[in-house]
């Protein structure tokens, strides 16, 4: 076996953004062209067969779950959850014909440790827009699911290349997040009385789990408990607030929230991905938090009718 790809006809996209693009995700491949343009050539004949006109990706499956190729950043390990590979696969995917969609931009934050100055902030946040902030409550876990489909099909929507994640999608990765979700770095935004927004942050487990060398047996399932005490760093994956609450610091408040309960569970830093390179609202308040653009994954197209796929 030398290569892999999937082609994915998503039926929410084309319904939802009223376009003929269909996906490639699941891709790995050696560094051979020869190889890459044959898996690109099936994927896209595949795609065309049911009249679709663009292929994009990687999404494995849509962009609810992992996407975009890394680009650039491949100094540092993955993270948990984040799309990692090798740096030719831009050349291949580039050599095929496939050109830039968005850039997908991750932030990170070493000592993200909220200074005073920062939480006097917040508390004028509070008091200016009413706001309040509270943890997850694992005693009402599936209620808070509800909650967190309401943000997250609602804050999204009007992102570029954004689906609602069905019910099924959200009751799996739920499930999937249960065991190792830290209550205390998942939140809930109010402005009074209503939901405001919702934010979670996951600790980093590829830390542990790269030190199970891929084997649970016989002793990788305790090198992973034993090197879970080391994990210093949280990727903060979701942070929606809703649209009658935008611009009034909440997304502000939830980051310092996350961070400030961060080092009472050993996290001290702070990775934010991914983030739509265009969408500043969310990135601007980031910087002025000290976070720095530190990887770039890069979501392609290519024409289907352009003869690229052979």
């Amino acid at each position: 076996m030398v290569g892999r790809i999937a082609a994915i006809h998503n039926f929410l996209h084309v319904e939802r953004h009223k376009d003929l693009t269909g996906f490639f995700g699941l891709f790995e491949c050696e560094s051979d062209p020869e190889i890459s343009r044959a898996l690109f050539d099936t994927a896209g004949r595949w795609l065309a067969a049911r009249g679709l006109t663009t292929m994009r990706g990687p999404a494995s499956f849509s962009l609810n779950e992992e996407c975009g190729l890394l680009v650039s950043g491949f100094d540092g390990p993955p993270v948990v959850m984040m799309p990692y590979n090798p740096p030719w696969y831009g050349t291949l995917v580039e050599a095929y014909g496939f050109t830039k969609a968005k850039d997908l931009v991750s932030y990170y934050r070493p000592n993200a440790v909220p200074t005073e100055r920062m939480m006097r902030a917040v508390a004028k946040l509070k008091e200016r827009y009413r706001l309040t902030v509270r943890s997850l409550d694992k005693r009402r876990f599936w209620e808070e699911v509800e909650l967190v489909r309401d943000v997250y099909n609602s804050a999204w929507q009007e992102n570029w290349g954004h689906i609602p994640m069905t019910d099924a999608e959200i009751n799996y990765m739920a499930k999937q997040l249960k065991p190792v979700v830290e209550p205390s770095l998942v939140v809930f935004a109010y402005s009074g009385d209503e939901l405001a927004g919702f934010g979670l942050a996951l600790p980093d487990l590829n830390v542990a789990l790269k030190k199970m060398n891929g084997r649970l047996f016989p002793f990788g399932w305790l090198k992973a408990l034993w090197y879970s005490r080391k994990i210093d760093t949280a990727r903060i994956m979701i942070l929606g607030v809703l649209d009658n609450y935008r611009r009034q610091g909440v997304a502000e408040l939830m980051e310092l929230e996350m961070m400030d309960a961060g080092p009472k569970v050993g996290i001290v830093n702070a990775d934010f991905s991914w983030i739509l390179e265009d969408n500043l609202v969310m990135r601007t308040p980031l910087e002025k938090l000290g976070a720095q653009v530190y990887r770039i994954h890069r979501m392609y197209d290519v024409p289907l009718d352009s003869g690229a796929s052979g």
